[in-house]
């Protein structure tokens, strides 16, 4: 096939939401990059990925691979927050939204833009298991004057149940100075007729309490040059590790992560050192247990026999941290909070 007729081809198989594309845009602005789009479009078919919602929204299809379970045969949390990321780029791809990055436009190259995402929340419902097909939908919304809300949903191809569902902010930030920036009014144009209608979430305005206090401390993590991402920073799908390395290994062997928030509050270079402190949360209904036959007088060690037992459908909560460590004044990275429930439930 003549490689015109490729194009054509793929044009009729990508976003064509507006009169307009954002590829015939870009064209009058910066040509080096809408050239890249439509090789990266016509790859696209590869990634069996298509467009959805009127061109809007995106979903894929993935493949679980035994690089990404762990002994339970579950996909890890690594494994489901790098899938969140890596359709999130492939959405923005096939939309047009490309340049030389994490879905940097036309626009944003042109004045030194990158995105940053700023908090994220992944619930799980049921953990996707090795082999299994998986769909992954996605799509965008806004969110005030500067922020861009990003979407997902995990389903099973075959059943559609839903097994994981995500939300994440993002802001642009001067990839030269580090700093936040307003979207400006010409990348606003770019991205906006990608936006589904806004709607109220009351997680997404809900704020992290910083942790004054911590009772699991795990000190001297420190970021590998393999953990930095394009856009020079430790990439976050590494706090979440981090964040867990502090979770009591009880907690870990009896229980399952049902939801992950992280609040993204500065970046992380590859020369620092990290702190993960995590305090469990105090449950607001305690069962009849006798405590005195636990050692240790902790809520936590009251709490989790109880907790632990057959058709015990609660939760535990902890809040985390992560803080460089240092000798006169820790600086904070990450706020977050985990929810567990029994592997029984």
């Amino acid at each position: 096939m003549k490689n015109n007729e490729l194009v054509m081809k793929k044009k009729s198989f990508s976003v064509n939401a507006t009169s307009t594309t954002l590829a015939e845009v870009a064209t009058k602005r910066v040509e080096p990059v809408q050239n890249a789009t439509i090789r990266r479009q016509v790859a696209d078919q590869y990634r069996q990925g298509v467009a959805i919602q009127g061109g809007v929204g995106y979903k894929q299809t993935v493949v679980i691979r035994s690089s990404e379970v762990g002994a339970d045969k579950n996909a890890t949390v690594e494994c489901i927050l790098n899938l969140l990321q890596e359709t999130a780029i492939n959405h923005l791809r096939t939309s047009g939204l490309v340049g030389d990055g994490f879905g940097v436009t036309p626009g944003m190259l042109k004045n030194n833009l990158i995105w940053i995402v700023t908090k994220m929340t992944v619930e799980i419902d049921s953990y996707p298991t090795w082999d299994e097909v998986l769909e992954v939908e996605t799509w965008l919304r806004p969110s005030g004057k500067n922020g861009v809300l990003k979407d997902w949903t995990i389903k099973n191809l075959v059943t559609g149940q839903v097994l994981a569902r995500a939300t994440s902010n993002w802001m642009m930030m001067n990839e030269k100075t580090r700093r936040l920036s307003k979207i400006l009014e010409e990348v606003k144009a770019e991205i906006s007729p990608f936006f589904l209608e806004p709607k109220v979430d009351e997680n997404a305005q809900k704020k992290i309490e910083k942790l004054v206090e911590a009772k699991y401390v795990n000190t001297n993590l420190k970021p590998k040059r393999s953990d930095i991402d394009m856009n020079h920073h430790v990439n976050n799908v590494k706090y979440s590790n981090w964040m867990l390395e502090a979770i009591p290994e009880t907690i870990l062997e009896e229980c399952q992560l049902s939801s992950i928030t992280l609040e993204f509050r500065r970046e992380c270079g590859v020369s620092e050192t990290i702190q993960s402190l995590c305090q469990p949360d105090e449950v607001d209904e305690i069962p009849e247990v006798d405590f005195k036959k636990y050692e240790g007088g902790n809520i936590l060690d009251g709490y989790l026999p109880y907790f632990l037992e057959d058709n015990c459908s609660d939760t535990l909560s902890f809040t985390h941290l992560l803080q460089t460590e240092g000798s006169i004044k820790s600086e904070e990275i990450v706020r977050g909070k985990t929810t567990w429930k029994p592997r029984n439930v």
